[in-house]
C-alpha cells in the first residue's frame, strides 16, 4: 500500500496554481496528511558574466524572493485554510530543488502543474514536469490546465 504522509504541492503562481493547489489539498484532506507548498525561483547565476554589479544582481534576487515569499503567504492563506500546512520559497533549477524539498520534508507525493505547452514551444521552454516526473523517485501527479484553456 501507498505510504503517503505528507504531499508536496509545486507552484509557480501561474494561473494553473489555484488548480493544482485544489488537488494537493483535496489528497492532502482525504488522506488526512500535511501539505507542503513549494515556488521555486531560477537563479541568475548565468548573468553573472555580463557588466553587471554583483551587487544589482543580489539586490534583484532578494526582491523575487522576498516577492514570492508574501505572494506564497497570501496563496497559502486563501488556499489551504484548513490544512496543516507549511511552506517555502527556493532557488535553484526547479526540478532538481522540487524533488530535493519532497525529500527533505518527507513527501511522499508530488503534485504540480504543466502548462500543456506543444510543438516549438515544448521543444524550445522544455517542460519542469516531465523533468521531474522522469527523474523523481516519488510518485508525481501531474495536474493539466482543462480543455480549452486556463
Amino acid at each position: 500500500m501507498a505510504d503517503i504522509r505528507k504531499i508536496l504541492c509545486a507552484l509557480d503562481f501561474s494561473p494553473m496554481s489555484p488548480r493544482v493547489a485544489d488537488y494537493a489539498a483535496t489528497l492532502a484532506r482525504a488522506l488526512n496528511v500535511p501539505l507542503h507548498a513549494v515556488y521555486v525561483a531560477p537563479t541568475l547565476k548565468r548573468y553573472g558574466s555580463f557588466a553587471v554589479a554583483e551587487e544589482s544582481i543580489e539586490n534583484f534576487v532578494g526582491a523575487i524572493l522576498a516577492g514570492a515569499r508574501e505572494t506564497m503567504d497570501e496563496f497559502a492563506a486563501k488556499h489551504f485554510e484548513g490544512l496543516e500546512a507549511t511552506t517555502s520559497v527556493e532557488m535553484g533549477y526547479a526540478p532538481e530543488a522540487l524533488i530535493a524539498v519532497a525529500k527533505e520534508q518527507g513527501c511522499g507525493l508530488i503534485v504540480m502543474g504543466t502548462h500543456g505547452r506543444r510543438g516549438i514551444d515544448r521543444i524550445v521552454f522544455g517542460s519542469v514536469a516531465e523533468k521531474v516526473v522522469k527523474t523523481s523517485p516519488l510518485p508525481v501527479l501531474t495536474i493539466h490546465p482543462p480543455l480549452g484553456g486556463s
